[in-house]
């Protein structure tokens, strides 16, 4: 039994620091910082509308969702080779080390890449390549997750899906993501289907400026197993009481959400009533070069703009992370007891 009131509140930032944690919201193609954008873009030749890192790195200025996937999809422009792709990995990998991350499960976005003339192989090979070495070198369990464009047709969906069977030994699941608004998620009805027939791992981004009615969709469509955002789900009671009974994971975002304007100030988020209605909610960073933070920055950050935000609901976050994760169940309780430890002996000092 873990003494929540026996942990004082200044000691939280460094708690939520160094528990072991899962990250289950993260684009790949988000970690990518303007350092290693220019890097890359020098050994591939290629000229960058930016004259410097600063100047790319003022212009992550977002109005909304789409303002950032516009400079979003700009900054993977220079993804060429399956080096390219490694050294995106191994990059976030460092920073989840850091940031006690011991199992992070990572969207990628290949219609990006092939769209561009990019082979899908190339793009898994890369990532899978920079998985395998995290696992090797800070002992992180890292899996991938393909996501679909849904601002692109079904069938390119169908036929990304069908390209990257080849490397289906890589693949744990497939999400949904891009463009919310006007895209909902029975849209992919049919590719859903197909990757559930494979055996594949179900998530898909609903109710981040979708309304409540996408994250129903998501649930009775495409009958995934996790949300990803899903803040909005709290304009239908009826819909959190669902989420509730199912224990229907969210993967809340809270330095995107003001980042995108979905919340006018983190003080504003409404993870404290995601928590308090009973959800399954834990927090990631998304899209980190571009929103300000990867997931302890999230983490400090969210709890020191909502005080009503305490150590059980540290411990709350971090142990639906593992709960919410795709990772065998041996693996999840070895991971819960590590993290009670941290608890335990944050309550004792």
């Amino acid at each position: 039994m873990i003494d929540f009131d026996a942990i004082p509140r200044a000691a939280l930032p460094d708690l939520l620091r160094r528990a072991p944690k899962a990250e289950l919201h993260i684009h790949i193609e988000g970690s990518l910082e303007p350092e290693l954008i220019f890097a890359l873009a020098e050994r591939n030749r290629l000229a960058l509308a930016y004259p410097s890192v600063q100047a790319l790195r003022a212009a992550y200025a977002f109005s909304d969702l789409q303002s950032f996937l516009d400079i979003y999809y700009a900054g993977a422009s220079v993804l060429i080779t399956e080096p390219d792709f490694y050294a995106m990995g191994a990059a976030y990998f460092a920073r989840a080390a850091a940031d006690h991350v011991v199992h992070a499960e990572l969207f990628f976005d290949p219609q990006t890449h092939t769209e561009r003339g990019i082979d899908i192989g190339v793009v898994i090979a890369g990532l899978a390549r920079a998985c395998a070495d995290a696992k090797t070198r800070y002992g992180i369990d890292a899996a991938l997750i393909l996501c679909f464009l849904r601002h692109l047709s079904e069938d390119a969906a169908l036929a990304t899906l069908a390209q990257a069977l080849p490397w289906r030994q890589h693949l744990l699941g497939v999400g949904l993501d891009s463009s919310e608004l006007g895209h909902p998620p029975q849209k992919f009805a049919r590719v859903f289907a197909r990757a559930r027939a494979l055996g594949l791992r179900l998530v898909a981004h609903a109710g981040e400026e979708g309304p409540p009615a996408y994250i129903e969709s998501a649930l009775d469509v495409l009958q995934v197993e996790r949300i990803d955002h899903g803040v909005r789900c709290l304009e239908s009671p009826a819909l959190v009481e669902r989420l509730a009974a199912l224990r229907m994971p969210l993967t809340v975002c809270p330095l995107s959400n003001v980042k995108l304007r979905v919340f006018d100030r983190l003080a504003d988020h409404k993870l404290p009533a995601l928590l308090d209605a009973g959800l399954c909610a834990c927090v990631n960073s998304d899209d980190p070069a571009y929103f300000g933070g990867y997931i302890n920055d999230n983490l400090v950050q969210t709890f020191a703009a909502l005080p009503q935000l305490g150590p059980a609901q540290a411990y709350r976050l971090l142990r639906n992370s593992f709960e919410a994760s795709f990772c065998g169940e041996g693996q999840r309780s070895a991971w819960i007891a590590e993290l009670d430890a941290a608890f335990v002996a944050a309550a004792q000092h």
